[in-house]
């Protein structure tokens, strides 16, 4: 009997499946979401491949013969991103299928480590994340080094910020995840507060053609950005170890990311590090070790028509400054520069003593996008960020745990722009920004405030556009306005007041008397407007010329108005001017490029007139109760920086390639008809490397770096020596002679099952323990630079899910 019922139940099943009406269509439109534009050759089939169709010239298609139900469609293009399509089939149904036809969204479904061009005129380079990730112990500074035209200005090993074609601090910009760092970038010894392992990709952009992102780039822009997380259900990380011979330490860090099909992302990020003090080859760098910490967590959605981020990151170092650097008198400060031998050399230890320094940084930011159809992006941010810098210095008879400098600034920035992409044959894009910012500088510190109480207030607007002349020419250009405001409280001594003449030109900003002290209210307004235009030329996809103009306008900041006082982790006097005027960037550029294949070549040559250049140099010598410094001042003048990057690869074989890269840039006074203080050495870097991937894909790589003498420095200073009773030279801008380091490289992977990978690294820096000292380096006053260096690393790379 239940055989009987089966097969009547089979039966009826199948006369009603071939009963079923399966004479349904769809039909219509492919195109592209932003000009409409119809997409001919686009495929849509079904999952199972039963069902393909290709539209025609019009973007047009149809498919009949469908049953009455819910398909899932996959709509592919050679040129976008394919999507899933879940449409209801009921008779005749048509719809309109819109696909993402733009190069930038594009590269956001794509988990890569290189950076889309921000743009098409100016001089731009970018570091992936395997290439960051072999300066996971190091820094950002150390990172943009490999670049040519990028140089660091450091203090010691641990505190490094980058320098584009000559010039840094302020008229460098550093955006961190799509936000504008603040973080008392004007200080020669303030490193930028990032943790590099937390970047996907840093891009370098040579020059201020970057309006968006601010018209005071006179230096350019770095961008450190995160890698774009895909709509698909994974789970993955990575961790990264690394162990240091030169400070007998090590670094660890760890991120794991999950991302939903939806849209929904979370990512969690930490780093450690912890070094000792560092070596040079002939004696330990007393006071020389680091510990810093960092850590990140981003949560959003990300869809094709909206989407929004969180962002959070925390960032906190201390960092021991080389006991030599600090002296005690001004003949122990003559002895130490002018015989180039440290005054303290002590046994190894792990201490983070004074002069020291100690940063914390904070970081949100909530952005949201929305598309819209026929139009463009519009894009909305909000970020905070709140900096503490401590500065410790060796306070004889008092306590080393009172701090001698303690500043908190509190940055808050509102940040919207539109772009208009419809048209494949342009593009605009208009923002503004709103920013407000307060200094705080703690006068429990019983030591007199080296930067003030201030307000700042920022407004600014841009507008930016891209036009295809043709499929080989394209123009860019772009204005620019910023207005800013500076509110200051700050207490002079009467006898510098008056020694600077201020009491002639400022004695309207004194609020209050108190005899041998002024308290004063400046208030600054700067209006700047910035601007670049430039060509870029593409034969073909092998051939690229690039020529740009781009001015640049910047304020002075803080520190160069008002410093005034003792700075102690820069162990020197610093004088601010309160006369400065914004300083005024002219920029001329011009970059090939070409390649062959089996080789090629770029050659960027360059040249910067500034007008009311500020400058910091020194000009003499105080004796204070705390020691011997040097003082150091702030003017304006007019400057001239003239340079070129090149840069050329071969590829031997398929194994073996070789690179070779040579900077140079000349700075002068022109007012004074002297050299510029602080400008790098030429430099000549050359690598042979060797690649087998079947090898587990192994590479080896030895690197040289050839640093020329900066013949071109200011004239020296004389100072009066109590023990000499006599004026004597005090060699400060004599650069310390050329020198040539080797470094080695190599790398191999190993499967972990299917999805998980082992990375080893084994690094060595200055393979033959050179002695040396770099022009930049401001500790090259008191020692040498770092000898040999040793680093392990292991990678683990995870795919959970």
């Amino acid at each position: 009997m239940m055989k009987v019922l089966f097969i009547a139940l089979f039966c009826f099943t199948v006369s009603f499946t071939l009963a079923q009406d399966c004479k349904s269509s769809l039909s219509g439109v492919v195109i592209d979401y932003h000009d409409k534009t119809p997409l001919m050759n686009a495929s849509i089939q079904t999952l199972d491949g039963g069902i393909k169709i290709i539209t025609d010239i019009n973007g047009e298609f149809t498919i009949s013969n469908l049953c009455d139900k819910t398909y899932t469609f996959e709509i592919s293009h050679p040129e976008c991103s394919t999507t899933l399509l879940n449409v209801n089939i009921k008779g005749k149904t048509k719809i309109d299928i819109k696909l993402e036809h733009h190069l930038e969204e594009l590269e956001e479904v794509k988990v890569i480590g290189s950076s889309i061009k921000q743009t098409n005129s100016a001089q731009e380079v970018s570091l992936d994340v395997q290439k960051l990730e072999e300066f996971s112990s190091g820094t950002l500074g150390d990172a943009l080094s490999q670049i040519s035209g990028v140089s660091i200005l450091s203090t010691g090993a641990n505190i490094v910020k980058p320098a584009i074609h000559g010039l840094n601090g302020s008229r460098v910009l550093l955006l961190n995840n799509g936000v504008r760092m603040q973080d008392m970038e004007w200080g020669d010894e303030h490193a930028p507060n990032v943790d590099l392992n937390a970047a996907g990709s840093v891009s370098v952009i040579k020059g201020a053609s970057a309006l968006q992102y601010g018209g005071d780039a006179i230096g350019g822009v770095i961008l450190m950005e995160q890698l774009p997380f895909t709509k698909t259900d994974s789970l993955y990380g990575k961790t990264i170890l690394n162990g240091v011979s030169n400070g007998r330490g090590g670094s660890a860090s760890t991120e794991l990311i999950r991302t939903y099909e939806n849209g929904w992302f979370l990512k969690g990020q930490a780093s450690y590090k912890r070094i000792g003090d560092r070596e040079a080859p002939d004696y330990i760098l007393s006071n020389t070790g680091i510990q810093e910490i960092g850590a990140s967590l981003a949560t959003g959605r990300n869809l094709f028509e909206w989407g929004w981020n969180l962002n959070y990151s925390f960032y906190d170092a201390e960092i021991a400054i080389l006991r030599s650097s600090h002296v005690g008198n001004v003949d122990d400060l003559i002895r130490s520069i002018n015989t180039q031998q440290p005054l303290f050399i002590r046994p190894f230890t792990y201490d983070l003593n004074n002069p020291r320094q100690k940063v914390t940084h904070h970081l949100a930011k909530l952005s949201f996008y929305k598309r819209f159809e026929g139009l463009g992006k519009w894009n909305l941010q909000y970020d905070f960020q709140s900096n503490n810098r401590l500065e410790f210095d060796v306070r004889r008879g008092e306590s080393d745990d009172r701090q001698s400098l303690d500043l908190a600034l509190t940055t808050h920035s509102l940040t919207t722009d539109f772009k208009w992409d419809a048209n494949k044959n342009y593009e605009f894009k208009t923002g503004l920004l709103l920013r407000y910012q307060n200094n705080f500088a703690d006068p429990a510190t019983g030591i007199r405030r080296l930067i003030p109480d201030y307000d700042k207030y920022d407004a600014g607007a841009f507008i930016i556009g891209e036009f295809n002349v043709d499929d080989n020419v394209t123009l860019d250009a772009g204005l620019r306005y910023d207005f800013s405001k500076i509110d200051a409280k700050k207490f002079y001594q009467t006898s510098r007041w008056e020694e600077r003449g201020y009491d002639q030109d400022f004695q309207d900003l004194v609020i209050d008397d108190f005899g041998n002290q002024l308290l004063v209210n400046p208030i600054f307004d700067y209006h700047n407007f910035s601007g670049s235009v430039g060509l870029q030329y593409r034969k073909n996809n092998f051939s690229t010329l690039r020529v740009n103009y781009a001015l640049a306008q910047r304020a002075p900041n803080p520190a160069e108005l008002f410093s005034d006082g003792l700075h102690q982790s820069a162990a020197r006097i610093e004088l601010g001017d309160l006369r400065l005027a914004s300083e005024t960037s002219h920029k001329f550029s011009v970059a090939k490029e070409r390649d062959y294949g089996s080789w090629g070549y770029s050659i960027e040559p360059y040249i910067n007139f500034v007008s009311d250049f500020m400058l910091l140099e020194p000009t003499g010598v105080e004796f204070t109760i705390r020691g011997a410094f040097p003082v150091w001042s702030y003017r304006q003048t007019r400057a001239r920086l003239l340079g070129i990057d090149a840069n050329i690869y071969i590829e031997l074989t398929n194994n073996w390639k070789t690179d070779h890269s040579f900077s140079i840039v000349k700075g002068k006074d022109i007012s004074k008809e002297t050299a510029l203080i602080n400008i790098p050495s030429a430099n000549f870097r050359n690598s042979l490397s060797f690649n087998k991937e079947n090898w587990k894909n192994l590479e080896l790589r030895l690197s040289s770096e050839y640093v020329f003498r900066q013949n071109e420095v200011p004239d020296n200073l004389t100072v009066f020596s109590p023990e000499q009773q006599q004026e004597v030279l005090l060699e400060i801008n004599t650069a310390p002679k050329a020198y040539h380091l080797l470094n080695f490289y190599s790398k191999a992977e190993f499967d972990l099952g299917k999805k998980n990978r082992l990375t080893t690294s084994l690094i060595v820096n200055n393979l033959l323990d050179t002695n040396f000292r770099n022009y930049l380096n401001r500790q090259r006053f008191f020692a040498d630079d770092l000898g040999r260096n040793i680093i392990l690393q292991l990678k683990f790379n995870l795919n959970i899910r």
